[in-house]
């Protein structure tokens, strides 16, 4: 046998197995394509109707012209009559007048000596570029502050505030005396 002649023999062996695997193949997907069409024409969907929805109603809301329950006014007045009924012993007298050194803050004083005078101790504070002298029974800060003891090195200060639940509490506050290398 000629090579001509294997050679032509392999191309219509691979012509015949190319037309044999088209045939199976096209009747494979005949044989889908019928399924399919089968399933739809015999498949019928059923879908649940929606429920109606409901009506809505608008809410009016009417209690425009009342006080907010979040005021802080409210809740400050509200602190105010707490502790104008109640019979805490920590509570400031609040008709009395209020000193010089109470309007200003704590943390705005500086102790920058002492001096006796007449057998009293007396302690410097400076608040800004003013001087103030103060001594044991004074009123200071905006805390309802009293000196308790003035020393060389400090001044103790008992304070009245008020809590979160509105009672009034004890606390001790204390300015140290600032030495002027350090500025503290």
């Amino acid at each position: 046998m000629s090579r001509r002649h294997h050679a032509m023999r392999a191309a219509c062996g691979a012509m015949l197995l190319s037309s044999l695997l088209a045939g199976c193949g096209d009747s494979d997907e005949r044989e889908l394509r019928d399924w399919m069409d089968q399933v739809k024409r015999d498949t019928h969907p059923t879908v649940k109707p929606l429920p109606e929805p409901k009506d809505f109603i608008p809410y009016a809301y009417g209690a425009k012209e009342m006080a907010d329950p979040f005021s802080q006014n409210k809740l400050l007045g509200e602190l105010a009559r707490v502790a104008a009924t109640s019979a805490n012993p920590n509570q400031p007298d609040m008709q009395r007048p209020r000193e010089l050194l109470e309007t200003f803050p704590l943390d705005t004083m500086r102790m920058v000596g002492t001096m006796a005078k007449g057998g009293t101790s007396y302690a410097l504070l400076q608040i800004d570029r003013a001087l103030y002298q103060v001594k044991a029974g004074q009123r200071i800060g905006q805390n309802f502050g009293v000196v308790t003891r003035v020393t060389e090195d400090a001044v103790t200060i008992r304070e009245v505030a008020q809590d979160a639940a509105g009672e009034w509490v004890e606390r001790m506050a204390k300015l140290e005396l600032q030495s002027k290398e350090t500025g503290q």
